[in-house]
């Protein structure tokens, strides 16, 4: 039921989990070297939570985007 001229709400979620995934996932690389002083910090948590969001964005983004070449229908 998408109207013609209007885009998905899940196109532009899947636009922010791929904004947010790529903050975390680029935390994460740089505090590799040097882990803060938390539990379990050997496990790198934001680097595999980036890189899920950035597939769930990606996922998102590319199968609601708005198709091109297509005409609109009154």
């Amino acid at each position: 039921m998408q109207r013609s001229g209007m885009l998905s709400i899940w196109f532009f979620i899947g636009l922010l989990l791929l904004a947010y995934g790529l903050l975390i996932l680029g935390t994460g690389l740089a505090e590799w070297s040097s882990p803060p002083p938390t539990v379990r910090a050997d496990l790198h948590a934001p680097v595999w939570w980036g890189m899920l969001l950035i597939a769930m964005g990606a996922f998102y983004t590319f199968r609601f985007a708005p198709k091109r070449g297509k005409q609109g229908k009154p």
